[in-house]
């Protein structure tokens, strides 16, 4: 690796550091949430705090325990009582909240458990009450609710269906909605009458509120129809278990859609996004003297083929100076998707900057990092990958065939004797992926 490698790596790891303090969520909360006296203005609503008896705070995701610590050093020890369901080992010092640990992504027993004392929590305010809801990415596996005739095991095997075959997020939370008892406005549901804030950490792409954490807050627009449609587009409604088919067929129980008087006194506040992060990432990148292009924040699709076209802009910044000169940073923000064919150990990131690597090689002067801003990309303990045109040749030396790792969805086993991971640890947050492709001064080939 040349002078040149070096220094595009260490630029492209202090522009991803720059979109991760940008999603920082006791920042995201503390932005939206404040307090005037015994006023508590929420966005551009305000509060009488002498209105209510008691302040419960509960949600769940990857970033809630952080989002909680903003929560607390506004309202402090009048927080009542609270509940957060929380990753393992993405929990936060908490003074008034408690927290709940489980499985992500798929479901566990002790998310079950979390979900239900939330749901209790949220039972037991009353009109003189105020129920603080934080969501954040994540929220959706960790707030595990079945509905009656449905067991934990047919949800775990029917979101790993939907996940393996490649289904979007918004898919897979439109099935889940119509399996749970506590997604699709029903937690909202569940708290009413009480006055309802429901601040999100959206790790959805457009921010729609319905699916951010499969919108347990938020009127539902999908159906019990729209999530039959998703299991029949990918060839899932012999598969899933028959509970599953059976609930979603006979179409029983429809989610709170828009105009239901449970969301009367609901306020929902999306506090941080993937943009935010985007633009932090971008004026770091102009700091560093590139000439720098966010694409977009909306990028979806399958992730190899994401991939390739990343790296056909990185070929045309090279060649013909389109759509930017160089040195040029281009960042784009969004989740992609993988379908799974192999046996490997990876993520979407990781699989990303291994197509890319492969398209760029032998190119000098290119470096492209792909990360998840919540600090694990798929089952993982690495936050996403990064490589340069001389990573396939020192993959070569090091008996590793890139082609191979990528065919079996193995990209962790592939840059892991390369060093080529990018581990932040727990990050906090979430926010959707971060995606940068430098090219370095023409003179510095």
């Amino acid at each position: 690796m040349n002078s040149m490698e070096r220094k595009l790596r260490q630029h492209a790891a202090s522009i991803f550091q720059s979109a991760l303090k940008a999603a920082d969520p006791v920042e995201a909360v503390l932005r939206f949430l404040r307090r005037d006296g015994e006023t508590l203005i929420a966005g551009a609503r305000r509060y009488r705090l002498d209105d209510f008896d008691r302040i419960y705070v509960i949600g769940a995701g990857k970033a809630s325990a952080a989002m909680a610590q903003g929560v607390e050093k506004v309202l402090g020890s009048r927080i009542t009582d609270g509940l957060l369901n929380v990753k393992y080992g993405h929990g936060a010092p908490l003074k008034r909240v408690a927290l709940n640990e489980c499985g992500h992504p798929v479901p566990d027993q002790a998310g079950v458990d979390g979900a239900r004392r939330i749901g209790e929590i949220a039972r037991q305010a009353t009109a003189r009450d105020l129920v603080i809801c934080l969501i954040s990415g994540g929220a959706s596996a960790l707030t595990p609710s079945p509905v009656a005739g449905i067991t934990l095991a047919e949800k775990q095997l029917t979101t790993k269906l939907l996940l393996d075959c490649g289904a979007p997020i918004q898919e897979i939370n439109t099935v889940r909605k119509h399996i749970s008892a506590f997604k699709g406005g029903q937690l909202a549901r569940m708290a009413a009458p009480a006055a309802l804030i429901s601040l999100m950490l959206s790790d959805v792409i457009g921010d729609s509120l319905d699916a951010i954490g499969s919108g347990p807050t938020v009127p539902d627009h999908s159906t019990f129809a729209d999530a039959l449609a998703v299991l029949d587009k990918y060839r899932l409604r012999a598969r899933v278990p028959s509970s599953v088919r059976q609930r979603i067929e006979k179409a029983d129980g429809e989610t709170p859609k828009p105009g239901d008087a449970v969301f009367r006194r609901t306020q929902n506040l999306v506090v941080g996004s993937n943009r935010l992060a985007v633009d932090a990432a971008a004026h770091k990148a102009r700091q560093l003297g590139y000439k720098t292009m966010v694409l977009s924040t909306f990028i979806e699709g399958e992730t190899k083929d994401v991939a390739r076209m990343h790296a056909a802009i990185a070929k045309e910044i090279a060649t013909s100076g389109r759509p930017l000169r160089r040195p040029a940073c281009i960042i784009t923000g969004g989740e992609t998707t993988v379908t799974i064919r192999g046996n490997g150990l990876g993520g979407r990131n990781q699989e990303f900057v291994l197509a890319a690597a492969i398209d760029i090689a032998a190119m000098p002067g290119v470096v492209v990092l792909s990360g998840g801003t919540d600090g694990t990309d798929g089952p993982t303990g690495a936050a996403g990958a990064i490589a340069d045109g001389q990573t396939l040749l020192r993959a070569a030396q090091a008996g590793l065939d890139a082609h191979a790792f990528l065919a079996r969805n193995d990209s962790y086993h592939f840059f892991d004797p390369l060093a080529d991971l990018i581990k932040t640890g727990p990050t906090r947050t979430n926010v959707n992926d971060v995606r940068l492709i430098l090219v370095g001064a023409e003179g510095n080939k």
